[in-house]
């Protein structure tokens, strides 16, 4: 069994700090669940281009409002909490905070840790691992 609270991993190198947002890994590759979990602050009044081609995710909005814009078919979702969004294909799109939001996120195949968004917007395959 694998206990660990958000406070602890906000306090360890579990936290990874982005321009537009900061994650905390809760759950990792090293982990052997088979996917990741994680909990994201988007920042107020910021817009944050993501393509995950190397991961599927699903993401529940927890607090805060924004939109996700699909840009494949430029059409934008609000988001808010009680909403769940998933890339299922991939999906280039760009995430819009209007106020700061609070995400769960699951990623598959699972991260390591370190990772963050390449000029592309994607994570990479493999990344550094996170050591406790």
């Amino acid at each position: 069994m694998i206990v660990r609270t958000l406070e602890e991993c906000r306090n360890s190198k579990r936290k990874v700090d982005g321009e537009t947002w900061n994650s905390v890994r809760m759950s990792l590759k090293d982990d052997n669940m088979g996917y990741s979990f994680h909990i994201t602050t988007i920042y107020a009044n910021t817009e944050t281009p993501i393509h995950y081609k190397n991961h599927l995710e699903t993401v529940y909005c927890i607090s805060g409002e924004g939109s996700i814009l699909d840009k494949a078919t430029g059409i934008e979702h609000p988001i808010k909490p009680g909403t769940v969004y998933m890339l299922n294909n991939n999906d280039d799109h760009i995430l819009k905070a209007k106020s700061e939001l609070q995400m769960a996120c699951v990623f598959n195949p699972p991260l390591n840790g370190k990772e963050i968004h390449g000029e592309d917007g994607a994570y990479p395959l493999e990344a550094e691992a996170v050591t406790d």
